[in-house]
């Protein structure tokens, strides 16, 4: 009885104080946000501007015959949602995006849950307001999709179209792959995007940026990824060249390659990835074709982060690499094969800041002649400076 009496009592004082209880509606009011939801796919031509923030409601898909064209400066933020709720923009094949951002007005791809507006956009603050660069898996991510060939296979042999993984296969706009190597799926160009990678199956994340079939009439360079729960780039084969990328604090691999991927990742930083640093797969049909990772520098630990290993790859993988630094090596991170006898990776100018007396330890198995002890940084980091990643510090040793 006295607690019944205290529990009136203080509802009676509350009222009295114009203070209302905790609202336990089960379908609270939507809370305004001035920011543009987007709930269907993208069938006609149609352009984002960088005055309001565009919310995707759902997985957005561009179709086959329409272009998205979003302005330098503009936010998109994906809403909070797992499985087949998780939010994405997806390019399929036939679509395009025209997201051509600038060094002073970059795209930036982000949560609901950050509060970077326009305002600080225009003022040159690209950083998040309120969100840690190591906040993850609050929304998707973007996936382009284009008519690319690649190497896959099933129970019956080479087969030249896969769904991407995550979207049904009831959906045909998840299909990619193709004929055609200079397919062109538009531009991506001074994007960020960042606490993407939500999860969509068991053990099954977006990545920030996923490549499946991508042709090389695509043109994308000036890339960030920030936080993504899973890899921060990976492709599916394809034949796009990418350029100038920054791909920082993410929980699984940072370069993810699979399915004969056969362009080349030139001038690029990694940061403390939780996962490989390179994930390098080899072909998974008949058809092979290799890529070349080149002018790479890579911080394999910090405060943030350990990474796995260093470099990853299968026995059929056919890579090459040129002119990678890795520095702050950790103990127990390597190079995890460097003997193939189906694939070919080639090792040219592999720099690992360690002791020279130490280097064996960091390879698993005779150390080739293309990987040596030393400390000269190799990406240009000069045309990184728009990235959020240098504004806080983290290329500050390259």
């Amino acid at each position: 009885m006295r607690s019944a009496f205290l529990l009136g009592a203080l509802g009676f004082a509350l009222a009295i104080a114009g203070c209302k209880p905790e609202n336990t509606d089960p379908n609270p009011p939507a809370v305004e946000t001035g920011n543009i939801v987007v709930t269907q796919n993208i069938t006609t031509n149609t352009t984002w501007t960088a005055d309001r923030p565009y919310q995707l409601g759902g997985r957005i898909v561009v179709t086959a015959g329409a272009t998205l064209t979003i302005e330098p400066g503009t936010i998109v933020k994906g809403e909070a949602g797992t499985g087949a709720n998780a939010t994405a923009l997806i390019i399929a094949r036939g679509g395009k995006i025209m997201a051509d951002g600038r060094e002073d007005a970059p795209i930036i791809f982000t949560s609901v849950a950050d509060e970077i507006s326009p305002e600080d956009v225009a003022a040159g603050d690209f950083a998040s307001p309120n969100l840690d660069p190591t906040v993850n898996g609050l929304w998707g991510g973007v996936i382009v999709l284009g008519h690319a060939p690649i190497s896959a296979s099933n129970d019956q042999g080479d087969i030249t179209q896969v769904q991407i993984e995550g979207i049904p296969t009831s959906d045909a706009n998840g299909l990619y792959g193709g004929n055609d190597a200079a397919d062109n799926s538009g531009i991506l160009r001074y994007v960020s995007i960042r606490h993407g990678g939500t999860n969509i199956g068991s053990g099954n994340e977006i990545n920030g940026l996923t490549l499946g079939g991508v042709g090389s009439g695509t043109v994308i360079e000036h890339i960030e990824i920030v936080s993504n729960q899973d890899d921060g780039i990976e492709w599916f084969g394809g034949s796009v060249n990418v350029n100038h990328v920054v791909v920082w604090n993410v929980g699984d691999d940072a370069i993810d390659t699979d399915q004969s991927w056969s362009g080349t990742l030139n001038n690029f930083v990694i940061v403390t990835p939780q996962g490989h640093c390179f994930e390098l797969d080899g072909p998974e049909g008949s058809w092979v074709a290799g890529h070349t990772l080149r002018n790479g520098s890579i911080i394999a630990s910090g405060a943030d982060g350990v990474a796995m290993d260093l470099i990853n790859t299968d026995d059929n993988s056919v890579v090459i690499l040129e002119n990678l630094y890795f520095t702050e090596v950790a103990e127990g991170q390597k190079i995890n094969r460097v003997n193939h006898t189906v694939g070919t990776v080639t090792f040219t100018g592999i720099l690992l800041n360690v002791e020279a007396a130490n280097l064996a330890n960091h390879v698993n198995g005779a150390v080739p002649a293309g990987v040596s002890a030393g400390n000269t940084p190799q990406a240009d980091i000069s045309v990184l400076g728009w990235t959020w990643a240098a504004a806080a510090g983290a290329l500050s040793n390259l």
